[in-house]
């Protein structure tokens, strides 16, 4: 635990001299959104919360703790795999998602963490492997990017989440059906809210979550997806 404990605060110090980003150019004052925007070097990242319909959450109160990758992570990706994901809502939705952690964690948070829930609702695995920052198989960038609703960490790889088995959501009293992109946008709901009263369990208790969570509720967003 030492051990890890030392490379991760290595892997840290590295990280925070190296940057390809004009950090101090970018505004505290400027939500995650547009921090990204500002940067130019997020622009498929940009497109994709457009095409998401995330945009609104992000520039919203938060705050939250996105692994952003960067242009050149998703030009990893080939050109007809990227096109797809943009053009599927529901998948788009789920991996960016999965880049997102409530909270504001700052970069020396996060090397004491060995794994973090996301939004999406699985874990990144976090580590330090070759005096670098490791989420997942992604390597940390540049860390530590303010904004007026939580902090960017760059990241050069695209990270996707574990592939589920689809569930029937179909709610049998026949009140319409949770689509997964609705499911996530709870999801996200209920962290914030979790995050302004202080902890998960005084949102369980929410007959309406429970109501949202068991597709009960679900008509209002039947057309999403």
């Amino acid at each position: 635990m030492i051990k890890f404990k030392w490379l991760a605060s290595s892997a840290l110090a590295s990280v925070l001299v190296f940057t390809g980003f004009n950090i101090s150019a970018m505004s505290h004052s400027k939500d995650i959104v547009d921090t990204a925007m500002s940067a130019g070097s997020f622009n498929t990242l940009v497109t994709a919360l457009k095409e998401a319909g995330l945009v609104d959450t992000l520039k919203g109160e938060g705050p939250f703790t996105v692994f952003a990758p960067s242009d050149d992570a998703f030009a990893k990706i080939p050109a007809d795999q990227l096109n797809a994901l943009l053009a599927d809502k529901e998948k788009l939705t789920a991996v960016l998602t999965y880049h997102v952690v409530p909270g504001k964690v700052m970069a020396s948070e996060v090397v004491k963490m060995d794994s973090a829930k996301t939004v999406q609702g699985q874990a990144v695995t976090i580590g330090a492997e070759n005096g670098k920052v490791m989420i997942n198989e992604a390597t940390v960038t540049t860390a530590d990017i303010e904004t007026s609703n939580g902090v960017i960490h760059v990241i050069d790889t695209v990270i996707m989440p574990k592939q589920r088995k689809a569930r029937n959501n179909a709610n049998p009293m026949g009140e319409g059906t949770c689509t997964r992109a609705t499911y996530l946008s709870i999801n996200l709901a209920e962290a914030l809210l979790a995050k302004h009263e202080g902890t998960q369990h005084a949102i369980s208790n929410r007959t309406s979550t429970r109501k949202l969570r068991s597709g009960r509720a679900c008509k209002p967003f039947r057309s999403d997806g």
